[in-house]
């Protein structure tokens, strides 16, 4: 397996080293080999070349089983630059067009949720990748006078509403959950009466080829309450670009934050190219310190094994996660975890062996 790893900036290579670490410690246990090769993409190669991604990067990238990504997100550039000329330019030329989100809440962390315990917060969200707002199409009439208008326009197509819809059923069959298997669309057709009409049209016809599946609706409003309300509710949700972008992050805080959050940026397809990260930022003032949390990045790193080829060898990485989560660690947040970074690092590693 060659793994291509984007460390970037702040805490990232930090929590990324951690992530690593497991990987070595899990391919030993399981007896499959790998190669890493470390790409310096973030704020530092931007502030010094202007470049996001250099000539042939991408195409460099395309070559390997899957990318590891630490975060992006440096003080001195810009916001919008590195997401949009880093990470949503990997995205789109890549087709990673399927997000993927699990929110699960581990056992030994807080969830800001009264009374809910990990049995009830643990669902995943299917958010398109490709397409929506995210596509910049727009622009400026008139610029800076009076008189300015802005437009951005949300492109949807059947081919990509239905690719995302179909890989969202499916995995709802996979993950074939004993509550029972049911898919939830979020969308606002009551508002968006074009673009998520045709979310809408093609969700209950791919349903038809699943009726092991129930097919469910929420509005994107009412979703938020629910999550909030009876989490416990949902299996998978599978949602527009924008709105995933949203109810991923209230998902992150109701499993106990950015902290343990991790995601996958997938491309299905034979051949594809997908990249694993978690969600926290860069966290430019916790960098060198040893105290940033890197759980998100060792589930990102489970969540990897998991599409390519090595699931029960993700399934053990994630089991040693909730273990440590739930018998060490003393909270999620940095400074705060009883332990420094490489210590968490070690406890998960040691706990391989134990789940």
């Amino acid at each position: 397996m060659q793994i291509a790893v984007i460390g970037g900036d702040g805490t990232g290579p930090e929590v990324t080293r951690e992530a690593l670490k497991v990987l070595n410690a899990i391919s030993q246990r399981d007896g499959f080999t790998y190669e890493t090769t470390d790409f310096d993409f973030g704020g530092e190669r931007y502030l010094r070349t202007k470049e996001t991604l250099p000539v042939g990067a991408v195409d460099q990238l395309r070559k390997f089983d899957a990318i590891f990504l630490g975060a992006v997100g440096h003080p001195d550039v810009a916001p919008g630059i590195l997401e949009k000329g880093l990470l949503l330019e990997l995205r789109f030329q890549l087709d990673q067009y399927i997000n993927l989100r699990p929110v699960k809440l581990y056992p030994g962390v807080e969830t800001p949720l009264a009374n809910k315990k990990p049995q009830d917060i643990d669902f995943v969200v299917v958010r398109e990748n490709t397409e929506d707002l995210y596509c910049g199409v727009g622009g400026f009439l008139k610029k800076h006078t009076a008189d300015e208008v802005a437009t951005q326009s949300a492109v949807y197509t059947r081919k990509g509403c239905e690719r995302c819809i179909r890989w969202a059923f499916d995995f709802t069959r996979r993950r074939n959950n004993p509550k029972g298997k049911m898919l939830t669309l979020v969308a606002k057709t009551n508002v968006l009466t074009f673009g998520h009409d045709l979310w809408w049209r093609t969700f209950q016809e791919v349903a038809k080829e699943f009726p092991d599946v129930k097919a469910d609706y929420n509005h994107v409003d009412a979703c938020c309450m629910w999550m909030v309300k009876n989490p416990e509710y949902y299996d998978v949700i599978v949602t527009t670009n924008m709105f995933g972008d949203i109810i991923t992050d209230l998902g992150a805080m109701i499993q106990g934050g950015m902290g343990v959050a991790a995601g996958g940026n997938i491309n299905p397809d034979p051949g594809g190219t997908s990249m694993f990260e978690p969600m926290g930022g860069s966290a430019p003032k916790y960098t060198g310190q040893n105290v940033i949390n890197p759980i998100a990045a060792i589930g990102a790193m489970g969540m990897l094994l998991q599409h390519t080829g090595h699931a029960a060898s993700g399934d053990r990485v994630l089991r040693a996660v909730e273990h440590v989560t739930g018998t060490k660690m003393k909270g999620q947040a940095a400074g705060k975890m009883g332990y420094s970074t490489t210590q968490v690092g070690d406890l998960v590693v040691a706990a391989l062996s134990e789940v």
